[in-house]
């Protein structure tokens, strides 16, 4: 019988797990890896908070609650038996004062319905034990939610694609992807490989590499730059482990919070911005055919027109450290600008519907034998297990029959 071939589009951190999930429920079946860096984790995996989110913030029954409750478990037990980090320092949500004690009772009220251990609500004075420098009317503990390395988290994932005899190309950029009967095509400008299935999770790039593969135009990711400061050394102890908002349910974003990281140090951020360049990490990245996608998009023009004044104010605290600590000092009234330094941005792969409405949930599609990931933001590594699962086991992928062959 020939062999059957599986290619997946995207070496980060949920492409490599079910490329991984893919090689080892099934011995014998060739799972070749494609990407366009010279190593894998290169955008989002590398370039985000590390946290490990434990499930507090989505809707019951979405695919984010489902995926991330059952990915966090099997993170966890990953990261054990890899002797990876995995830190369970809590997370803190803070209400500021009364005007946001409604929606904090909503986060309690889906992160109870998610099935989220352990939670506690906390008056005001009784959040200082838990963070003695922070300031609240009130807050939400969630002592399981954790701190990861995800990129050695991708890396071992990688390592296990090859260890079942699979493959990882690094260098490889799909410009063209087609279809022959059963069999998919994936070509760089200098190679061309078939396939019997092809699974797209391109990231920053999942839209065109899917209207590559006849996928629709819609939802397109536009690109929103995290920037972060961090805390200097010497005052690290300001935080102990995740200091969150209460967010505006109207977005996707949390807004600015502290983030402890697995080598001790702390961030605070990230705001959101939009990028000139899908991997625009720094201001000066300016892409014009990536800024010109940006601004053609319909949903785009109808996200400005509506939230320009929240777009206005993040402009606002990315240009003035000022206004940037000012905000975080609202939850921890210590902080001043003497304490913090600039850190390393990430860019969001934020999808927009046509409407100019912010897709919240995971989005993912199938056209015949390839399927396509369009929207996998936050929890999206915390979930990268349970998206493997899901990708390689449920109907109608295609995936699933490659289990029964």
């Amino acid at each position: 019988m020939a062999e059957t071939r599986v290619g997946v589009v995207g070496a980060g951190i949920v492409g490599l797990a079910i490329a991984r999930g893919l090689a080892l429920a099934r011995p014998g079946l060739k799972v070749t890896v494609l990407d366009k860096e010279d190593r894998v984790a290169a955008h989002q995996t590398s370039h985000n908070s590390g946290v490990a989110h434990a499930g507090l913030y989505y809707a019951p029954g979405s695919l984010k609650a489902t995926l991330c409750r059952r990915g966090i478990g099997l993170l966890k037990e990953f990261c054990t038996d890899r002797n990876l980090p995995y830190v369970e320092c809590g997370k803190l949500v803070v209400a500021r004062d009364a005007a946001e004690l409604g929606a904090l009772e909503e986060i309690e009220r889906r992160a109870t319905a998610n099935g989220v251990p352990g939670l506690r609500r906390l008056t005001g004075g009784a959040l200082t034990e838990i963070e003695p420098h922070a300031t609240g009317v009130a807050a939400l503990h969630s002592p399981t939610t954790a701190i990861v390395d995800f990129p050695a988290v991708a890396r071992a994932f990688a390592r296990d694609v090859a260890d079942a005899g699979g493959e990882v190309r690094l260098g490889f950029e799909v410009v063209r992807i087609g279809r022959a009967g059963d069999r998919v095509t994936a070509a760089s400008p200098h190679e061309e490989l078939t396939f019997d299935r092809l699974v797209i999770c391109a990231g920053l790039h999942s839209d065109r590499v899917a209207r590559l593969a006849g996928d629709s135009p819609a939802p397109a990711i536009i690109p929103f730059r995290g920037e972060y400061y961090r805390l200097v050394p010497s005052r690290t102890d300001l935080v102990r482990g995740l200091i969150y908002p209460v967010p505006d349910p109207r977005y996707p974003f949390l807004g600015v919070h502290f983030t402890r990281r697995v080598d001790g140090g702390v961030d605070i951020g990230p705001n959101a911005v939009l990028a000139l360049a899908r991997e625009g990490y720094r201001r000066r990245d300016v892409r014009p055919a990536d800024l010109w996608d940006t601004i053609r998009w319909p949903g785009f023009r109808r996200l400005a027109r509506r939230h320009w004044r929240t777009g206005a104010r993040e402009l606002y605290g990315s240009a003035v450290k000022r206004a940037f600590v000012a905000e975080a000092r609202s939850f921890v009234p210590e902080l001043t600008t003497a304490d913090v330094a600039p850190a390393p941005a990430g860019v969001r792969a934020q999808a927009v519907d046509p409407d100019g409405s912010l897709v919240d949930d995971f989005r993912i599609g199938h056209l015949g034998p390839i399927t396509t990931i369009r929207n996998a933001p936050s929890p999206a590594a915390t979930s990268s297990l349970a998206i493997a699962e899901l990708i390689a086991f449920s109907p109608p992928s295609g995936l699933a029959a490659l289990h029964r062959r």
